[in-house]
């Protein structure tokens, strides 16, 4: 291996060593299995905006939809490289990325919280 694929390697095995170690631990991807993996490092999301603010996890790809005012927990479990999360702001989305590759979304009550727009006729 040169020089110049040696730190792509690395940033590689960084991201993929948490699904490695966390996905036999897993057995699925419910929000109780997620859940027992342990090490919850929870992050509280709030949309403070006028309109609907679309939150979008990945890596799983899901998307959720806070109102005004509304505020949900996003928890990252199991194991991470340096941080549990990274996020990206854009207009009407923040997107979170659980950088443990397991993660659930649940109200402030600790319960799931569900994907999708709600209220839509």
């Amino acid at each position: 291996m040169d020089g110049q694929d040696s730190p792509r390697r690395l940033d590689i095995e960084r991201i993929i060593a948490p699904l490695e170690t966390n996905m036999p631990e897993a057995g699925d991807l419910g929000f109780e299995a997620i859940r027992r993996l342990g090490n919850p490092a929870p992050m509280l999301v709030q949309n403070g905006g006028k309109e609907q603010l679309q939150l979008w996890l990945e890596p799983c790809g899901q998307d959720y939809w806070l109102e005004p005012g509304e505020a949900v927990y996003v928890t990252s479990y199991g194991v991470w490289s340096d941080h549990p999360f990274e996020t990206i702001h854009e207009p009407d989305c923040l997107t979170v990325w659980a950088t443990s590759w397991f993660a659930t979304v649940s109200d402030l009550e600790g319960n799931e919280f569900p994907p999708g727009r709600r209220g839509q006729a």
